[in-house]
């Protein structure tokens, strides 16, 4: 089954390795489903593993219309692909925009996750920032659609926190770069302005978050600076959410470090599975600095 069919007729590109449990893998703007390799190859040992091209990503279709892209299609299309695959639940975990979705997936289709993983996601949450983003989300869209995917995905792969994988892994980032360039020119306009430029902040969907009752584990660079605070946040307004912080490392997590990213993934989807991954314990009060009686 290379492909799938969503509601609205848009064709998806899916591909799976192993069985067991589930895990849907979710791509980031700057990537699609070649960028898990480094998780299919380690979870499918374990897991049913499916990733799968947005659309606006081929092999899946492209529209050119920003219309036919958004935060809540996205979580649409990512129900529709495990419809099709026949999955009723399944362990969630997205990187950058693919974090946002799994975030909403969690807040729309609780019954449908197992947990969720948000791994650098955080860029317009900042309410600081939410404008100066939506600018540059719609700049961006015009850099891909005035000098096409080729050309403008060498301006985009070095940006402030990508230059740390470059500079870790000169491969690996020069094959990441390779595969924007291969990027469907209209589908990254498209999702730019469809999905990212519109997609509401994190900070305005608390009473969501406050009651998801999900294992939740987000995940964020250290030198991925606006995704620092939405993490923080995240983790204190979802009940059951852990926090992981990689040191010296930029915002393509899964990739720049890939065996870090399996192991903290790895712990929490067993420790999820083992019913383990509580709410904090009340006794671990945030304003106590020291016992004192």
């Amino acid at each position: 089954m290379p492909h799938i069919t969503t509601s609205d007729g848009t064709r998806l590109w899916v591909e799976e390795a192993g069985s067991g449990t589930p895990i849907l893998f979710i791509h980031e703007f700057g990537g699609d489903h070649r960028s898990w390799e480094p998780q299919l190859r380690a979870f499918a040992r374990r897991h049913r593993c499916i990733t799968y091209g947005a659309r606006g990503y081929p092999p899946s279709d492209v529209h050119a219309d920003p219309e036919r892209y958004s935060q809540a299609i996205a979580v649409s299309d990512a129900v529709a692909v495990l419809d099709a695959l026949g999955i009723a639940k399944a362990h969630i975990v997205g990187l950058s925009m693919g974090g946002f979705c799994a975030l909403h997936f969690g807040l729309a289709q609780p019954d449908r996750a197992l947990s969720i993983t948000a791994a650098g996601a955080g860029y317009g949450a900042e309410k600081q920032h939410e404008a100066y983003f939506r600018g540059v989300s719609l700049a961006v869209a015009d850099g891909f659609e005035q000098q096409t995917a080729g050309v403008f995905a060498r301006t985009y792969a070095l940006g402030a926190s990508r230059v740390q994988f470059q500079n870790k892994d000169p491969r690996g980032w020069a094959e990441f770069a390779d595969q924007l360039g291969e990027h469907s020119t209209e589908g990254s306009a498209a999702t730019m302005r469809g999905v990212q430029a519109r997609r509401p902040s994190l900070y305005d969907l608390e009473d969501g978050f406050r009651a998801m009752d999900l294992p939740v584990l987000v995940m964020a660079g250290d030198e991925d600076d606006h995704c620092l605070q939405p993490a923080l946040y995240l983790k204190r307004v979802i009940p059951r959410c852990g926090l992981a912080v990689f040191p010296k490392t930029g915002h393509t997590l899964n990739l720049e470090e890939p065996e870090l990213f399996n192991r903290f993934l790895a712990e929490f989807i067993a420790t999820a599975e083992a019913g383990r991954w509580d709410r904090r314990d009340p006794r671990a009060n945030p304003a106590e600095v020291m016992k004192t009686s």
